[in-house]
């Protein structure tokens, strides 16, 4: 009863389907992290025990990325908000601070705050929220590479 036509189990012709799971926010540090334990001359597993991930994670994280890192070794500049700027936006925001109250708080220019509180809010059950977490993960998310070019004309 539990095979299919042709003799094969249904189990073996499904398509597999990986599970997504939770989408890392803040892994940019740790896999930088990583990456100049690599390039220290370390294995994989020494280096995601230093990063603070698991020997399989690191030994993932090299094999999918052919030995090269995908992120770049150098801090992201003061141009863009860090995880700690956005956790201080978040909590000043549930304390019911203006936007140029937490703007002065943080030393950032007001229109930022208020781009930041717009762009990524989190949007669950009709209410809009701030969250540092989904925050960082949407900033993650639009700033991999390659992105499509502005200019490309798909319409003919």
């Amino acid at each position: 009863m539990g095979r299919a036509k042709h003799g094969r189990c249904r189990r073996g012709v499904r398509p597999a389907v990986g599970s997504i799971g939770r989408p890392g926010v803040g892994l940019g540090e740790v896999r930088r992290h990583f990456w100049r334990a690599i390039a220290q001359g370390l294995p994989s597993e020494d280096a995601a025990a230093l990063a603070g991930v698991s020997p399989a994670v690191g030994a993932r994280w090299f094999r999918q990325n052919g030995g090269m890192p995908n992120v770049t070794l150098t801090p992201p500049s003061d141009r863009f908000l860090s995880f700690a700027e956005r956790e201080e936006i978040a909590l000043l925001r549930a304390q019911l601070y203006g936007v140029r109250e937490i703007a002065r708080r943080i030393g950032r220019s007001p229109s930022t705050i208020s781009r930041e509180l717009t762009r990524n809010a989190a949007t669950r059950n009709g209410y809009v929220e701030y969250r540092a977490t989904t925050a960082q993960w949407h900033a993650e998310r639009r700033a991999k590479r390659p992105k499509a070019a502005k200019l490309s004309n798909r319409n003919p």
